[in-house]
């Protein structure tokens, strides 16, 4: 037995070839089948009622192969339908239904075209019927039936203008569906463009960062593995935790990367996001490296938001690698400021300013500017006249700050 799903797909088969143009086609055939089986039975009953067969049997050609082209030109077919229908009742016998082609092409006027044209029309088609009826000598329709007529136009124009406003509002329904279809694909599109590359930024100040200080220390173990073998053991195992925090910072990213396609597998959460909290790590590793780096805190420190706290840190990592690895300098200054609106970060170090990078040169700087502000803050970093180089951010702490929150991120701004 067949389910109501398989017999409608079978009727689409079916209706989908007699649509459009196709169906025009077949809908004038039948009309004109219709008419001329009527008259064709009327004048097998009564043979001498024929009367304008000259007249007639043309204008039922001409109107019903006129519904051909209904849809393409809706108003001119309600016309030669209503112009016919004016010729072929005073003039014919037997009558057909010929004015069935007229509602037909009203119905078109009001559903493809418009409704006002319709409404003029069918007046037009009442007031033609009503002149006729007070110059006959004969009463064509009887007692109520002129009534029942211009009703019937009426209804016809109604419902046409009913399925043009559904077809309006379906348009519409279908084109904002779309946009809001491509909406969504754009949107997904953004989304992950950039979660690549916030995740490159972090495999960028993560990895960066530890692989500098390994470079740093592998080069100072094997200059040193023979003058100075204390000194060599120490770069190692500087080597070695340098490593560590690396592969724990790999971890860290590949477990958020993770988490989103495990959150329905039971699987265990992602390790913390590193923060200020860790910022002695980080300055002590710089300073197993050969740099002093000297700390300042300002203000009352408290917790912040996730996405700034780790903002802070990179910043801080990223400033320290930079002095590692691209200048001379024998110290660097490191000073965080808690601030009621804001929090502000500074780094500067006193190698020579000829040695730095560039301001906005070098992906560590841009990945640096593009967190401060996707936090609605602002970073700068510049060569002092003096020499070294100074990078300040600022990173606000209001509720309402633009800029996208990390996936899953539930606290509330202090």
């Amino acid at each position: 037995m067949r389910s109501p799903q398989q017999f409608q797909k079978r009727a689409g088969r079916w209706v989908r070839p007699w649509r459009g143009r196709r169906a025009d086609a077949a809908l004038a055939a039948a009309m004109f089948l219709v008419m001329a089986s009527i008259v064709l039975v009327a004048l097998a009953r009564d043979p001498g009622s024929l009367h304008g067969p000259g007249v007639g049997w043309p204008l039922m050609i001409v109107t019903c192969g006129a519904l051909y082209w209904r849809r393409v030109r809706p108003v001119a077919v309600c016309v030669v339908t209503m112009a016919a229908c004016a010729v072929y009742y005073p003039y014919t016998e037997p009558d057909g239904p010929l004015l069935l082609t007229f509602v037909i092409a009203l119905y078109t006027v009001a559903a493809e075209g418009s409704v006002v044209v319709a409404v003029l029309l069918g007046a037009a088609a009442m007031g033609f019927v009503a002149a006729g009826e007070l110059t006959s000598t004969v009463n064509h329709l009887q007692d109520a039936a002129l009534w029942m007529l211009a009703g019937w136009f009426v209804a016809v124009v109604a419902v046409g203008g009913v399925v043009r406003n559904r077809r309006a509002y379906l348009r519409e329904a279908e084109r904002r569906a779309l946009a809001a279809e491509r909406g969504r694909e754009e949107e997904a599109r953004r989304r992950a463009t950039e979660e690549r590359l916030r995740i490159a930024r972090e495999l960028h100040d993560a990895l960066g960062h530890n692989i500098s200080l390994i470079n740093v220390q592998a080069n100072a173990a094997l200059h040193g593995l023979a003058r100075d073998p204390d000194g060599a053991e120490a770069a190692l195992g500087a080597i070695r935790q340098a490593s560590k925090d690396a592969l724990r910072e790999l971890r860290a990213t590949l477990g958020v990367l993770r988490q989103v396609d495990e959150a329905g597998q039971g699987a265990s959460p992602a390790p913390a996001a590193p923060g200020l909290a860790r910022l002695d790590e980080l300055t002590g590793r710089a300073g197993a490296a050969g740099l002093a780096v000297r700390t300042t805190i300002e203000g009352e420190p408290r917790p912040l938001p996730p996405e700034t706290d780790l903002a802070a840190y990179r910043i801080v990592q990223e400033s320290l690698t930079n002095v590692t690895r691209h200048s001379d300098a024998a110290s660097a200054r490191v000073r965080i400021r808690y601030r009621d609106d804001a929090l502000h970060v500074e780094i500067e170090d006193d190698g020579p300013a000829a040695a730095k990078p560039s301001p906005g040169g070098g992906t560590g700087v841009d990945g640096m500017r593009e967190r401060a502000r996707a936090l609605g803050g602002e970073l700068t970093a510049r060569a002092r006249p003096g020499g070294g180089f100074h990078v300040r951010a600022r990173l606000p702490l209001r509720e309402g700050r633009p800029g996208p929150r990390p996936a899953g991120d539930r606290s509330a701004t202090p």
